[in-house]
């Protein structure tokens, strides 16, 4: 993901400028499938506005021609009192069905764009994740994506509304006095009551909210972490099946707190307007001067602030459109392995795999040059060599987590360029020296990537790799959760994990990358032991720092 290019002058300054609208235009097609709800969302929005505004003309002449409320009955009073609160519930009605209607349409937006940015992610190659940050590549794929949601919802609730509240807002404002002030402490302590309560709502909403972005933030990260082992089990559905499960549920949570949080204001206006009732009650009795009664309406009516909200629009705009900007340049991100139009499934098994003039350059310089290499079924490569020798590069070539810059890579004589990736893939067995295992149970992280398997293969598989013995003597024996990445196993035993699920999918190709190097003697005895155990009747690719290894 390439910096942005900075630019100066008149013609950057124009330059960002169309940037930002292009963003935004290209923002829109998210917002298309939800038109519908936005469109209502924008009628309500002018429903709230036009009758905060729009009745306040009449409501005064009326008062002002026809009504004396020192002299006026009980029932002209009364007629008004509800005229009035009818006025206010209407307004609280567009009030909520707008911004729920709108902020519904935002987070709908940030959610689908979320699981587009992660299915692509998914179909990206490993060369895309060596290059960028894994906190990076999660805060475009969550936070930025959330700061979109302010130019789908928040921008486009003040714009449906504030226009006209600015209108209304500068023809009014000028008949405040301190008596507004008095008016306004009458109705405080009722107004407290629903803030408590919704507030309470909120909070826990929130909390759960909180609680399933972390779990999204989980799942993405492992995603992420787990690359390797995603793409070469053929697993990028599975993770985003995963993926999508939990940004939709958070997105459920969040919804919850959206409702509550709608919920405040129009309650309060509500209870201002029976606040007002008190207060022409009041006018009645005590002999109320008009001017304080209309004072006391208009402090009613004029509750928010329009510039200070329309003058944050254009902080908003900004700012979300660099979020945009972020995105759009992870979704622009072209996969460097991918498919060819057509291309056939590898029918397998793999009976030969050549190496014809085999180069890759990584940045500047050339890490493999002229590799010729021919390995029959059934035979064992040792590749030896210190670091940066290349060795796993050459090893990530066989599953395509890169192409070769120059030559050939070929199973039985097929370019595997021209295969199906995910049918390559299905020929090879990996374990690495970093072992990544799964948040999940033993059976699981040996099934991942053979979902079919029975339990009876999947225990078979654990004898081949030495790891029935360890797995039996478990609380829950298969089904015993083993914690973030394996933590709750020693190195030996995350290892022979993983030397099971490679064998569970039965692979007539098998890498080793340093499969025992970071383990200590006893372990390293007992892994390689495995290791002997499976690699019968397969062909093995083993990398290591020493020829004893």
């Amino acid at each position: 993901m390439p910096p942005m290019n900075g630019m100066s002058s008149h013609s950057g300054t124009a330059g960002a400028s169309r940037a930002e609208w292009a963003s935004y235009r290209r923002l829109l097609a998210y917002v298309r499938p939800y038109r519908s709800r936005l469109i209502v969302g924008i009628v309500f929005g002018a429903v709230f506005a036009g009758s905060t505004l729009g009745a306040l003309p009449a409501l005064r002449e009326l008062l002002g021609r026809t009504f004396d409320l020192e002299t006026a009955g009980f029932g002209e009073v009364a007629g008004i009192a509800f005229l009035l609160l009818g006025f206010v519930v209407l307004r609280g009605i567009g009030e909520y069905l707008s911004k729920y209607l709108i902020l519904w349409v935002g987070n709908r937006v940030v959610t689908d764009l979320r699981i587009q940015v992660f299915s692509h992610l998914q179909n990206l190659s490993v060369a895309f994740f060596d290059r960028n940050k894994t906190g990076e590549i999660i805060s475009r794929t969550l936070n930025d994506t959330a700061m979109l949601e302010k130019a789908v919802s928040e921008i486009l609730s003040d714009l449906a509304r504030e226009p006209l509240m600015l209108i209304g807002a500068a023809a009014y404002v000028f008949w405040l006095d301190w008596q507004l002030a008095l008016a306004t402490i009458v109705v405080f302590p009722l107004c407290l009551i629903p803030i408590t309560v919704f507030g309470r709502k909120v909070r826990r909403a929130g909390r759960e909210g909180q609680e399933r972005l972390a779990e999204l933030l989980g799942v993405m990260q492992e995603a992420v972490l787990g690359v390797r082992v995603v793409k070469a089990f053929g697993m990028e559905a599975h993770e985003l099946s995963r993926f999508t499960v939990q940004a939709r549920s958070f997105f459920g949570r969040i919804m919850r707190v959206v409702r509550a949080m709608a919920m405040i204001e129009p309650i309060i206006v509500l209870l201002s307007a029976i606040g007002l009732i008190v207060a022409l009650g009041y006018a009645k009795v005590n002999g109320m001067q008009q001017e304080a009664f209309f004072t006391f309406a208009i402090a009613l009516v004029i509750m928010y602030a329009p510039v200070k909200k329309l003058s944050r629009i254009h902080l908003s705009v900004q700012h979300s459109s660099a979020a945009a900007d972020r995105i759009f340049e992870i979704l622009d991100t072209e996969n460097s392995v991918r498919n060819l139009p057509g291309a056939p499934v590898f029918p397998g098994p793999v009976s030969e795999v050549r190496l014809e003039q085999v180069g890759f350059d990584y940045g500047d310089g050339s890490v493999l040059s002229g590799v010729n290499l021919v390995v029959k079924a059934g035979e064992r490569i040792g590749i030896v060599g210190g670091s940066g020798a290349g060795k796993t590069t050459l090893i990530n070539l066989l599953p395509r987590f890169f192409d070769p810059t120059r030559g050939r890579v070929c199973f039985n004589g097929m370019d595997i360029r021209d295969c199906d990736v995910a049918s390559i893939r299905l020929q090879i067995g990996l374990v690495t020296q970093e072992t990544f295992l799964f948040n999940d149970t033993v059976a699981n992280n040996i099934r991942y990537g053979t979902a079919s398997a029975t339990q009876a293969a999947i225990e078979q598989a654990a004898r081949l790799a030495h790891a029935a013995e360890f797995i039996e003597h478990m609380p829950h024996g298969y089904d015993t959760h083993i914690g973030e990445r394996g933590v709750r196993l020693s190195g030996g035993q995350r290892q022979r994990l993983a030397i099971a699920r490679a064998m569970l999918r039965n692979p007539p190709i098998l890498i080793l990358d340093e499969a025992t190097s970071a383990l200590d003697t006893e372990a390293e005895r007992v892994v390689q032991a495995a290791i002997d155990e499976v690699m019968a009747g397969r062909t093995v690719f083993a990398i290591a720092h020493r020829l004893s290894t």
